[in-house]
């Protein structure tokens, strides 16, 4: 079982022991509960066994990687922020990482003042979301949005997206009819301490566009060129 503290119970996945433990004792002076696992199998049973806050996750491990220990736990309904800890700086594999369900990532090697900050902004997000799932339904013209079960719809289809584009999604729903400035969605969706490639939006809202606006539908989410981004019905796709 996770570690109890009043800060949040934290698991590292690393297979390196003396990274392991140096993550392990910064973690406990900063006064959070910790639990270790040095595989991914090992970290998939501690997460089935009890309440964990974040996960620190490595990319590679001896039996699953890191992305595959991301889409098991999605794929089984797990939310649990997950920050990767990664050798990978490629935009590709960040956009895999992100994709498969990791909330964050932080490149090797990285000084623990990084890390600390990023785990509080991810915990900050956590908080956040679970006091927006209060209100059960959002909708703008004909999407849908049950905040409860994560269920998207539009116009009475169903639509599926990746644990990014629904955060995204979120975002510029809350404040349909407004623009939100670039910087604003990176904070609220990447967190508020994200100093990654900002390409990553625009990726985002390709993917976002496409699974949303389908031929026959109005387009939703509209650019503000060199502002950001709004939630506004526009003209039908032909």
């Amino acid at each position: 079982m996770p570690e109890a503290s009043s800060r949040g119970s934290l698991l590292i996945v690393e297979d390196d022991q003396r990274m392991r433990t140096f993550l392990a004792g910064e973690l406990h002076c900063e006064g959070y509960g910790v639990s270790e696992a040095e595989d991914g199998q090992s970290a998939l049973l501690h997460l089935r066994s009890g309440a964990t806050d974040l996960v620190l996750l490595d990319w590679t491990l001896p039996d699953f990687s890191g992305v595959e220990i991301c889409r098991r736990l999605r794929s089984s309904g797990d939310i649990t922020p997950v920050v990767m800890l990664t050798c990978h700086d490629d935009v590709k594999d960040r956009v895999e990482a992100l994709d498969s369900g990791a909330d964050d990532y932080i490149l090797k090697p990285f000084s623990i003042e990084e890390l600390l900050a990023r785990i509080r902004a991810q915990l900050r997000r956590t908080a956040y979301w679970r006091g927006i799932l209060d209100s059960d339904v959002l909708s703008y013209a004909d999407l849908t949005v049950n905040t409860a079960s994560r269920e998207v719809t539009r116009a009475g289809q169903s639509v599926s997206l990746s644990v990014r584009e629904y955060d995204l999604l979120l975002c510029l729903l809350k404040q349909a009819g407004r623009v939100v400035a670039r910087d604003d969605i990176l904070k609220e969706v990447w967190g508020e301490n994200h100093f990654g490639d900002e390409n990553l939006l625009g990726v985002y809202i390709r993917y976002l566009r496409r699974k949303l606006e389908p031929e026959g539908l109005a387009t939703l989410i509209q650019t503000v060129r060199g502002v950001g981004f709004m939630l506004r019905e526009g003209e039908l796709r032909l």
